[in-house]
């Protein structure tokens, strides 16, 4: 018996190549700025799907991505390794948005989709860290969730049960959830498998269309979204103001490389709460 997934991912600035330019005036990420790439841990929320296609034939991995025409880019690595279907949903009114106006977006992109057993994604993207979007998703879908999540032990379809294995501080459990479910992974889960050569030359020139076969394009009427809901519109978060923070060099104190150098250094930071 197979299974219909969805899968979110993201396209999102690569953080360890951050500058002042990172943000507008606005308060919204300045994405021409950075280098785009696929958010880390939506690949091992893929990478578990595809697992699960390997696992149970007729199974059905679609994609859903948030974003601007260039995250087409992360859509079409999703068809390169396995993928069946991908969806860029993209229109000017998602600009700007908050994690509740994305998650409400993503929920009627999902909704667009159809019937579903399971939705991953990763559990945070590294431009916002907030992860945020996953449970929102779940919460407004109405299904079950489980969060950081490294391995989908097992998946049963006949009794619509999932057991997955998650971390927590100190430790991992075992988690039992009735299908549908929201599952979000951390980087401890499987490595993400490589493109497919044939895959990629099959999808290499794929354009993301409004009746697309393999990569669709939906704007907001397309998943039947309230643009009130929206983007900037649809966003309580509100950024007041933003500081540009310069380091620069303090005081310098020389460490003599002995003994006595670093008794002495010990006994400061004690003596200015820094230990102890």
């Amino acid at each position: 018996m197979g299974l219909n997934i969805i899968v979110l991912v993201k396209q999102v600035p690569d953080t360890q190549n951050i500058t002042g330019q990172a943000m507008k005036e606005d308060g919204t990420v300045n994405r021409a700025a950075l280098p785009a790439i696929f958010n880390p841990e939506d690949l091992y929320g893929l990478e578990a799907a595809l697992l699960l296609k390997d696992q149970f034939p007729g199974t059905k991995v679609n994609v859903i991505s948030m974003g601007p025409p260039a995250a087409a880019a992360v859509l079409k690595e999703c068809l390169y390794r396995g993928a069946d279907f991908a969806a860029l949903v993209s229109d000017r009114g998602f600009a700007g948005a908050d994690t509740l106006a994305t998650s409400y977006a993503l929920k009627c992109a999902i909704q667009k989709v159809g019937n579903y057993d399971l939705v991953l994604c990763g559990r945070q993207a590294i431009d916002g860290d907030t992860a945020q979007v996953g449970p929102q998703t779940a919460e407004k879908l109405g299904i079950n969730q489980i969060t950081c999540v490294s391995k989908v032990e097992k998946v049963d379809p006949g009794k619509k049960e999932i057991i997955a294995l998650r971390s927590i501080e100190g430790g991992w459990e075992k988690v039992k959830a009735k299908l549908p479910v929201l599952v979000t992974f951390t980087d401890e889960g499987e490595a993400p498998r490589p493109s497919s050569a044939k895959r990629l030359m099959t999808h290499k020139n794929a354009a993301p269309a409004p009746d697309g076969s393999a990569l669709a394009l939906w704007d907001i009427p397309a998943i039947k979204a309230d643009p009130n809901q929206c983007g900037l519109a649809g966003s309580p978060t509100k950024v007041k103001n933003i500081n540009s923070v310069v380091l620069t060099a303090g005081e310098i104190k020389y460490i003599d490389p002995s003994e006595l150098g670093i008794t002495e250094l010990v006994h400061g930071l004690i003596a200015d709460h820094t230990l102890g």
